[in-house]
């Protein structure tokens, strides 16, 4: 047997979105039946050289679904500058649980970016009103790209405003999409005004007030994961329908994790975990709803479904490279 290589272009190219969204999909709702096994996250702190590891595995075993693997990925803060490398790097190993076999070794900071933006999807379909044609980001880094492209492909996302204090990113972003939508810079209350809000930022500060918001926004509160970071205010959270992937790690490190620690939010005032509305066991947005938030901290589930996706299409496409590995 071979091992297939797949570099981030490979990723890219077989990591086809609307399978992937229906594969993270599948993967909550495996998650909320039990069938998974998904240990915690681990953490290898480095303070030597401000960063850290970060090892994710996960099981999954429902019906059609089979699958292995562990992302082995690291926080680096002075990588860019100090040795032109980026922050944040992943690398995705997907096995074959029959035998353990290392089917393919995978670019995990591309994964990241598609899995990430497939979860949004998955709860903006659910949780978003069904005419949703403005979409608001703030933060036009790289898992902007990734929010739009899944987006757009549950809801006929039409207009986008674009908030960052960089000009240039900004302007990137507006020529890799301007063929598709009209993309417009604004500021972060122009875009929490829209239909769906998708926040990918690191900050520690809140930076969308509830002020800012729509009346029936739905917001991706994709940014926050670590202790100490939010970006949307407190009183978002207690007003808002919240919906999040997973307790444990929300409560440690996700949007919610610093009211919850301050008890300024409860669990009375989380609705519930994503899975439970995808395999219908709670209702998504109701004629009720207002504002409606999920708080997304990535789980190792959605890293091993989207690679399924990839190995599979990589394999069928002949793409990457075999190589003798064992």
């Amino acid at each position: 047997m071979e091992t297939l290589l797949l570099n981030g272009d490979a990723v890219d190219e077989n990591a086809r979105m609307g399978e992937v969204i229906r594969a993270v999909e599948s993967a909550f709702a495996a998650y909320e039946r039990g069938d998974v096994q998904m240990p915690a996250k681990s953490y290898i702190e480095l303070p030597r050289y401000n960063g850290d590891f970060r090892s994710m595995p996960a099981y999954m075993d429902a019906g059609d679904w089979d699958a292995a693997g562990v992302k082995w990925v690291n926080v680096h803060p002075d990588n860019p500058a100090d040795h032109d490398l980026p922050t944040v790097m992943g690398t995705m190993i997907y096995s074959d649980p029959e035998t353990a076999y290392p089917l393919a070794l995978m670019d995990g900071t591309e994964l990241t970016m598609k899995r990430t933006g497939a979860a949004a999807a998955v709860a903006t379909d659910h949780l978003a009103v069904a005419d949703a044609t403005t979409l608001g980001i703030v933060g036009a880094g790289v898992q902007s790209y990734t929010q739009l492209e899944a987006i757009a492909e549950v809801r006929p996302i039409e207009e986008v405003v674009v908030a960052d204090k960089d000009p240039d990113r900004v302007d990137a972003f507006r020529a890799e999409f301007a063929d598709r939508f009209t993309v417009t810079e604004g500021s972060i209350a122009d875009a929490a005004a829209c239909d769906v809000l998708s926040t990918v930022t690191p900050v520690r500060d809140p930076i969308v007030a509830a002020e800012d918001l729509g009346e029936h926004t739905h917001v991706n509160a994709m940014g926050a994961d670590a202790a100490g970071k939010q970006e949307l205010e407190t009183a978002v959270l207690q007003s808002a329908k919240v919906v999040i992937d997973d307790h444990e790690q929300c409560t440690h490190s996700g949007e919610v994790n610093v009211p919850w620690s301050e008890g300024a939010i409860g669990d009375d005032d989380i609705y519930g975990e994503i899975g439970e509305i995808v395999v219908g066991d709670k209702a998504g947005r109701t004629a009720d709803d207002g504002v409606t938030v999920f708080d997304s901290t990535g789980l190792a589930i959605q890293d091993v479904a989207a690679a399924h996706v990839v190995y599979a299409e990589a394999e069928q496409a002949g793409n990457g490279y075999p190589f003798e590995l064992i």
